[in-house]
Formats: structure tokens, C-alpha cells, sequence
């Protein structure tokens, strides 16, 4: 035997003497230790971790006074990592190994015979430290169980973890009972955050205000109704109104700028009526016409607030828009309520009476109401009184003459042709036979049905609208057939006047109408020496003749 394998020999019956002597020092400082390496010839090796008596890692920590690292236990997540990373021996070497297994006491001297590889450097844990746990008395016979067969020992750790979870029961709260529950905002009262005070403040602030806010409004109502309504109302839509259409020289007096238009032109005119647009106008032959329709629509609103069967104005004319200043500023300083106006710049305005729906057409312009009149459209030419005359505010008050103006011309055609005579025959003989409609007749149908509202509410006797027929026919030789026409039309008429060819111009004064309407010039004529305002009906065979 050599030399070199004497001095072998030799160093390793000490070390198994030294291992021996310090078994007990040896299994204390495995403890210690995160796990051993079990090494066998042809084999794999395999690293066993620690574990306790119920097959649980154990962590290796140190008490507060160490200033050592603690190791910090793996989780299960871990575990399971660990457990599939493990490298497990071959076939070969497992036999070899099963039937060569170590027993408790050859562990550590297998241990200490072999030199352990170097460990690695700990890492640090931030946690705060916690004390050690203490060692299991059966931990050897987990151990055992570990070193025999690791991996159906990691899958039986998993196993147990799964367990564990899937039969804890879920943990049971102490129900509050109904009586007792209490709403977001009742626990949010109890403890009020900063945001909290703020927003009741904010809120208390709101409060204030509106209540300021009502008193003063409520100062302000309580004042509006010690005083008299001022209030413009709005005005009744056109479908449901009965639209009077007016142009402007016939609503105001413009006879100084129609002079400077014929004598110097349209240019000149313009210039005239921009410097005197803050000029305000007087009134022209309709003026008290339209105030009188005027009340009569503040009368309906009275009795029916929602009432849209009203009278509506419209001022139609063929003035320029820069007129448009001037005419609007008198209608306000006069409080007229007209809220349509069509300026048409130089062009005839008769193609916008339909559109806008036109019941009756006032102008000055004769020619505009012969165009209007063979459009189908009421119209008439409206001439000023010679006289000035007091007119009741209270009341419309509106004269028809009867042929060619309430009913057709038929009779004047007999009249004229043929003598009084066979016309008192004629009539006599067709008493019962209604007359043909004329063309004011839709108007008097207004009227009338404006009346019957009135009616119905007890105002007869202060009814504002009153009709008048004055009419040149005699009442016992032709008036029946008048009366039986009106009642065979539904229509009532208030005062029925039969002159029998007499001059109308006395009566209409005792009447004092706001308008009277007649198809010859020369009534018109003889009821303008007494003042009244007059509309001639451009309509029938008169006004053949007269041409």
C-alpha cells in the first residue's frame, strides 16, 4: 500500500471518528439549516426542504436580538414550483438506491464524509421580525417520509392545501335586524366629512337666496296687481283670427309725403320720411276703426281668456322698409296693437292677401281695391269725414248698405234696366227667395258670430258690436225680401233702416258709425258732408255706369 493511500485511509477513519463523537452537533446545525443533499452513487441530487410534524415548511427565523437575515417560508405557489422542479433520481439509480437506503444514523455520516457545496448568500426580508416556531417532536418521522418519497410528499402538501380551502366554511355575520337599518344618508348625518359641512352650507346659502328671491318676486306680483295691466297680449294666431288688413293712408295721415312723391319723386319722398320718421303721424280715416276692434278683442279676453277667434290687424302697404320706422313708432305711441306688418317696397301688396289670410282689405288707393275686389277678396276705398265727430269708444258700430254690398246686384241690375216699377214686381214676386250673397257679406257673418259669444255670457244689452242696415229700399215694397234673406242666412241683423231713396247722410249721423259701407259714390259723398267715415265697395253694375 502506498503512501498517498495510507495518509487516504487515515483521514478518513478520523473524520468518521469526528462525525461519530459530534452526531448530536451535527443534527443540531441541520436544523439549522434550510435543507440537506442526500448523494448516492449515480444519482441525481435532490433538496430536500424542512419541514414539521404535519408536513409544513418551517421558516428559519431568529429572534429579535439577532441581526442575522431571516428566510422567509415559501408559499404554496412556491411549493408547488418547487415540488415540479425537483429533479428525481433515474430508474437505475432509484433501485439502487431503495435497496441501499440510509438509514437514521448513516445520514450524517454520508454528510460529513461528502463536502457540502457552498450556500448561497440569504436575502433579506422587509418584513418586521417574528419569533421562531418551534420544532415538532415527530418531525423525524415527517422527515423520513420526505427523504423516501419527496414528490407524492409535495403533492400530498398541496392536496391538504386544497383540502383545507375547499372545506372552510364561510364565516357567518351577525345580521342587523330591519328595525335597526338606517339609510345612507342617516349614517352619512351621523359622521359628516368637511365636504359634508360645505355642502350643507352651500345648501343653507341656496335656501336663503330663493327665499329672497320669492319674497321679492312676491313684492313685485303684489305691486303688478295694485296696478293696472300693462301687459301687451299676444296675438291670436292668423288660422283662427279674422285678419282686417289695412294700408297705411288709410291708418294715418299721410296726404304731405303723397304730395311729395307725386310732385318730386320717390327719392325725395324717402329722404322726407327718414328726417321726419320720429314725426309721429295722425290719424287717418280707419284710425277709430281699428281701436274699436281693438276693445272688442280686450271684451273677449275677458270673458274668454283663451279666446283666438279675434280681430287681427294687418298693415299692408307699398311704402319702402326705411318708412317702416315711422310707422312703427306711431303705431306704439298710439297703443294700437298691430304685430304684422308687410312694406312691399313699391309693389303692389294684393298678391299677399291671401297669404295672409285677409278677410276685409282697407285702403286709400281705389285701383289696389278694384284688384283686391276681383280676387274674390272683400275690400273697399276708405274716405275721411268732412266734419269731426265724437264716436263711441265703447262699442263697434258698423253700417251695410243692403244691394251690392250685403247681397248681389241683381235688383239694381232690374233697377236700372227696366224701372222702380217692374223692380217692386220682381221683388214681390221672388219675396221668398233668398238674394244672392255680396261681397261684405262674410264680413256681417264675423260679426255676427262674435256676437252670439257674447250672448251666451248675458251681454246683449252690452254687447260691443252693433250692425246696422241702411239701405235705400222701400220696407213695404221690397224690404221683406231683405229680412227673409238675413234669417235664411242665419244672420241677425241689430237695426234694419229702410229710406226709401231718402239721403242716408242724416241718419249715419245719428248713428255716428265707425264705418259704413255702400257701393255708390254719391251716398258716400252726401254721408262725408256730416262726417262720417265712409268705404266705398268698388263692386256691381254702378260702378259700370259711373265709368
Amino acid at each position: 500500500m502506498s503512501q498517498t493511500s495510507l495518509k487516504q485511509k487515515k483521514k478518513n477513519e478520523s473524520g468518521t471518528k469526528y462525525s461519530k463523537d459530534n452526531l448530536e452537533t451535527e443534527r443540531r446545525r441541520d436544523s439549522e439549516k434550510s435543507g440537506a443533499r442526500l448523494s448516492t452513487q449515480g444519482s441525481q441530487e435532490i433538496s430536500v426542504p424542512k419541514t414539521d410534524s404535519r408536513g409544513y415548511l418551517v421558516r428559519n427565523q431568529w429572534s429579535r436580538t439577532s441581526r442575522s437575515a431571516s428566510i422567509r417560508a415559501p408559499s404554496v405557489d412556491e411549493n408547488r414550483s418547487k415540488t415540479a422542479s425537483l429533479k428525481l433520481p433515474n430508474s437505475s439509480t432509484t433501485s439502487r438506491t431503495s435497496s441501499t437506503s440510509l438509514s437514521q444514523q448513516e445520514l450524517p455520516q454520508q454528510l460529513s464524509a461528502q463536502p457540502s457545496p457552498p450556500t448561497p448568500p440569504m436575502s433579506l426580508d422587509p418584513s418586521p421580525p417574528t419569533p421562531p416556531e418551534t420544532q415538532p417532536k415527530n418531525g423525524s418521522r415527517r422527515s423520513s417520509k420526505m427523504h423516501e418519497n419527496p414528490e407524492a410528499w409535495a403533492h400530498g402538501i398541496v392536496r391538504d392545501v386544497r383540502d383545507s380551502r375547499d372545506t372552510q366554511q364561510p364565516r357567518e355575520y351577525q345580521r342587523t335586524p330591519p328595525t335597526e337599518w338606517k339609510s345612507y344618508a342617516q349614517r352619512r348625518a351621523l359622521y359628516p366629512t368637511q365636504e359634508d359641512r360645505d355642502c350643507v352650507i352651500d345648501m343653507l346659502r341656496k335656501r336663503e337666496e330663493e327665499d329672497d328671491d320669492e319674497a321679492y318676486w312676491s313684492s313685485v306680483k303684489m305691486l303688478y296687481e295694485k296696478t293696472p295691466s300693462c301687459s301687451r297680449p299676444r296675438p291670436p294666431k292668423p288660422k283662427h283670427a279674422i285678419t282686417i288688413a289695412v294700408s297705411s293712408r288709410a291708418l294715418f295721415n299721410m296726404v304731405d309725403g303723397r304730395k311729395i312723391y307725386e310732385e318730386e319723386g320717390l327719392e325725395k319722398y324717402m329722404e322726407y320720411q327718414l328726417t321726419n320718421e320720429n314725426v309721429i303721424l295722425t290719424p287717418g280715416p280707419a284710425f277709430r276703426f281699428v281701436k274699436a276692434l281693438q276693445h272688442v278683442n280686450c271684451r273677449l279676453r275677458e270673458l274668454y281668456p283663451d279666446e283666438q277667434d279675434l280681430f287681427d290687424i294687418v298693415l299692408m302697404t307699398n311704402n319702402h322698409a326705411q318708412v317702416g320706422v315711422r310707422l312703427i313708432n306711431s303705431v306704439n305711441h298710439y297703443g294700437l296693437l298691430i304685430d304684422r306688418f308687410c312694406l312691399t317696397g313699391g309693389k303692389s301688396p294684393i298678391g299677399y292677401l291671401k297669404a295672409y289670410l285677409t278677410n276685409l282689405y282697407l285702403s286709400a288707393d281705389s285701383e289696389k281695391v278694384q284688384e283686391a275686389i276681383q280676387e274674390g277678396i272683400a275690400s273697399a276705398t276708405m274716405f275721411d269725414g268732412a266734419k269731426d265727430i265724437a264716436y263711441c269708444d265703447t262699442q263697434l258700430r258698423v253700417a251695410f248698405d243692403g244691394d251690392a254690398v250685403l247681397f248681389s246686384d241683381e235688383s239694381d241690375h232690374i233697377a236700372k234696366e227696366h224701372g222702380l216699377d217692374k223692380f217692386f214686381q220682381h221683388e214681390a214676386l221672388f219675396e221668398n227667395k233668398p238674394l244672392a250673397q255680396g261681397p261684405l257679406k262674410g264680413f256681417l257673418e264675423d260679426l255676427g258670430r262674435l256676437q252670439k259669444k257674447f250672448y251666451a255670457k248675458d251681454e246683449r244689452l252690452l254687447c260691443p258690436i252693433r250692425t246696422y242696415l241702411v239701405t235705400a229700399r222701400s220696407a213695404a215694397s221690397s224690404g221683406a225680401r231683405v229680412l227673409k234673406t238675413l234669417r235664411r242666412w242665419g244672420l241677425e241683423i241689430d237695426e234694419a233702416l229702410f229710406l226709401a231713396g231718402a239721403p242716408k247722410g242724416p241718419i249715419l249721423v245719428k248713428i255716428r258709425p265707425h264705418i259704413f259701407f255702400d257701393d255708390q259714390m254719391f251716398h258716400i259723398q252726401g254721408a262725408q258732408k256730416f262726417g262720417t267715415v265712409t268705404a266705398h265697395v268698388p263692386y256691381g253694375i254702378s260702378q259700370k255706369m259711373n265709368t
